[in-house]
């Protein structure tokens, strides 16, 4: 999860204690976030020290999951970023909030850490830099847009996979509901 969304978490931890406090029983576990560390916020495209987002007006801001392959080459290529090169070393990106996030979109995306992506581009443009980190989001989304096209277009398939996927939701959380109702006192009726 992404530290943005620590807050909603926090919430269920306070009505999981709340319950469990008020019912002398430690039935529901309070859960604990895992935040990634690399790629935790990825920021706008054009202002780095602002965080992507589908709300924002401008769609070149972010990269949507349905974008286009050249669509997202484009919105890359015009991600604001400085002349500078790239540097070797994470403390050099301080106050380049823009190159920094680009550095961990990468990163992210090849599974390394933004250190290793500096020592193999120090020294690089970002003339070098964008095409390489283009690809790597086309080699990411494309696959998951083609998926999400695929079912779009096949209602009969989402129905199915809606409805397989509200039965599994009913059978795991059927017997949580119910021995939370047994726990709260409620009387179940058998309707």
């Amino acid at each position: 999860m992404g530290d943005d969304q620590k807050q909603h978490l926090e919430l269920t931890r306070d009505i999981a204690t709340a319950f469990n406090s008020m019912f002398g029983e430690d039935f529901f576990p309070l859960p604990e976030p895992i935040i990634q560390k690399t790629a935790a916020r990825i920021m706008s495209l054009r202002d780095g020290s602002s965080k992507m987002s589908k709300s924002d007006l401008s769609d070149f801001t972010r990269i949507n999951l349905n974008d286009e392959d050249d669509v997202i080459s484009q919105k890359i290529k015009k991600a604001k970023t400085d002349p500078e090169p790239l540097p070797d070393t994470l403390d050099a990106l301080e106050h380049r909030p823009e190159a920094r996030n680009l550095v961990g979109i990468y990163a992210a995306l090849t599974d390394q850490s933004e250190a290793e992506v500096l020592l193999e581009f120090s020294g690089e443009g970002f003339g070098k830099f964008k095409p390489l980190l283009a690809d790597c989001l086309i080699n990411t989304i494309s696959p998951i847009r083609d998926e999400m096209n695929k079912l779009l277009a096949d209602t009969s398939e989402l129905d199915r996979i809606l409805i397989e996927g509200s039965i599994k939701a009913q059978a795991i959380s059927e017997p949580i509901v119910s021995a939370c109702k047994g726990i709260m006192g409620f009387v179940h009726s058998g309707k």
